[in-house]
């Protein structure tokens, strides 16, 4: 099952969207309400949810606020949006926000659940074809001395956010120039991108414990920015941490039933 998170400040239209819509026959069950973005960024960071069903205009925080706030956070939940004819400026946003749809009120019988059906057969495609753990393999050459220790030190020190090129030809007392074409003649690699394969795919174990953070895990591989950090898996891996995660999520409960 999807889990899903209603917000909207007003609480009539908030309870006839969980109350009145089919979840069960959407392969969905709300598992949160909010009245506002502030309380929506509480119950998104706890739940984890699927897709979020916002209003856009809410007091305290709007909707695109909100969403402004989980991307740079990494997350990537699917948003639908609900939004009066006037406000088309706000749904612009909210599609640039990487947004999955929006609806103008009043929508009519069937809209939302429309919606909700596209996102799920998406992440049901998605889900379908699980990444496998990034490979580490390299050249079948020997290896040189220096490019011996380049390896086993990056595979040490990966975590340290302020690992680099120059830190370690540093620790090998040899300059980076020789380090970068001595380690791409006999890897395939430049050192950074090997750091980075190193990283993402400590990422990818760490992020199969579902009670790991995104933000956790980028921290433990050493990234001080997220938003970079979940850049750079979605390039490797290609799709986002917090996507991969949900999987994991999905088939740890396909496993349990």
């Amino acid at each position: 099952m999807y889990k899903v998170v209603v917000i909207d400040d007003e609480a009539i239209v908030r309870r006839g969207i969980v109350m009145e819509t089919d979840w069960n026959s959407l392969s969905c069950v709300v598992v949160a309400e909010a009245a506002n973005g502030l309380e929506g960024l509480e119950v998104i960071r706890k739940y984890n949810p699927h897709i979020c069903i916002c209003d856009i205009r809410m007091p305290k925080m709007d909707g695109i606020d909100m969403l402004t706030a989980l991307r740079d956070e990494g997350n990537d939940v699917q948003v639908v949006f609900l939004t009066a004819h006037g406000e088309f400026s706000y749904a612009q946003s909210a599609l640039k926000l990487l947004a999955a749809d929006y609806i103008l009120k009043p929508f009519q019988d069937g809209e939302l659940e429309a919606a909700v059906g596209r996102i799920t057969e998406r992440l049901e495609k998605e889900r379908n074809s699980e990444p496998e753990l990034i490979s580490l393999e390299l050249k079948s050459n020997d290896k040189s001395k220096y490019v011996m220790e380049a390896l086993a030190y990056i595979n040490e020190h990966f975590s340290d956010s302020d690992i680099s090129v120059g830190a370690v030809a540093g620790e090998l007392e040899i300059s980076e120039g020789h380090l970068s074409h001595i380690f791409k003649k006999e890897t395939d690699y430049t050192v950074a991108a090997y750091i980075t394969r190193v990283r993402m795919r400590a990422a990818m174990k760490l992020l199969n414990d579902v009670r790991n953070k995104v933000y956790e895990v980028a921290e433990k591989v050493g990234y001080r920015d997220i938003a970079y950090f979940s850049n750079n898996f979605k390039k490797i891996v290609g799709i986002t941490p917090s996507e991969y995660q949900n999987r994991r999520i999905l088939h740890k409960k396909e496993e349990e039933q």
